[in-house]
Parts: C-alpha cells; sequence; structure tokens
C-alpha cells in the first residue's frame, strides 16, 4: 500500500493558498504560509502549510521539506515566545490511518500548559477575535 494518491487541488489548504478561502494569517514567504487552526485543541494552535503542492511528507521534494522545517522551528519559537506554554508539541500526519483528514502537507504547532487537557481537534470552532489576537502576538514574536 502506498500512502501516495493524486494531489486535489480542491483541499481547503490549496484554497487558502490560492487566496480562495479566508484564514487567519500569521506569516507568508515563498515557501510556507502560516495560519490559526480554527478548530485548535489548545489556544494557540496554529498551522505551517507547506506551497508545494503535495498530500503529504513522503511526497515533499527535499528542498521544499527542509525550508518547512526551518520556518516550523522559528514558528514554534514564535509560539513560545508569545504565549509562554509550558510545552509545545509539533505533529505532522501522513495518510488517513495516521490522523491527516487534509491531505495537503501541513504541520501543527499545539502550545501545552500543565495541567491542561488536551481538546479534541474539529470539536468546536474558535472565537475568531481570539485567533487574531493570538496570531497577533505570534507573528509579533517571530524573528
Amino acid at each position: 500500500m502506498s500512502l501516495s494518491g493524486s494531489y486535489d487541488d480542491q483541499n481547503i489548504f490549496a484554497k487558502i493558498l490560492r487566496g480562495e478561502a479566508p484564514c487567519v494569517k500569521i506569516f507568508e514567504d515563498d515557501a510556507v504560509i502560516a495560519f490559526m487552526d480554527i478548530f485548535p485543541q489548545s489556544p494557540g494552535h496554529c498551522l505551517v502549510v507547506p506551497k508545494e503542492p503535495a498530500r503529504n511528507l513522503l511526497e515533499m521534494t527535499p528542498d521544499a521539506s527542509a525550508a518547512a522545517i526551518q520556518r516550523v522551528q522559528n514558528l514554534a519559537r514564535a509560539v513560545e515566545t508569545a504565549l509562554e506554554p509550558d510545552g509545545i508539541v509539533v505533529t505532522q500526519f501522513n495518510g488517513g490511518p495516521a490522523g491527516q483528514t487534509v491531505f495537503h502537507i501541513h504541520f501543527h504547532i499545539i502550545p501545552r500548559w500543565e495541567d491542561v487537557p488536551l481538546g479534541r481537534h474539529g470539536g468546536g470552532q474558535a472565537d475568531m477575535d481570539e485567533l487574531k489576537a493570538q496570531a497577533g502576538k505570534i507573528a509579533a514574536a517571530l524573528d
């Protein structure tokens, strides 16, 4: 069984990359776009979405994956500075059985605090004003 399949350019992240769907943007450059997850597992949960049209990490070119992980690291540092969590989870899923629900490569950065349970992804949409405030704090902390 292969994790490869045909890339669907109508997935929500492809639409966000083309400006056809909204997002609460934190950062964008030639390699990625980073924005707030509207169904967060924790306050400050954000996504880094590479611009390369790949379903998952296994389909990315080495240059695009290297650029993406550099941006993931920079954004995780900004989340740490801006929100001061006790820890940060960085995840990336490859294939439906692994938990991937949007089939465009993306990385989750999820701040964690002691004694605060992690919410269920997709459990409820966040307040947009809160997301915008969090995005502003994180963006201000970027190098």
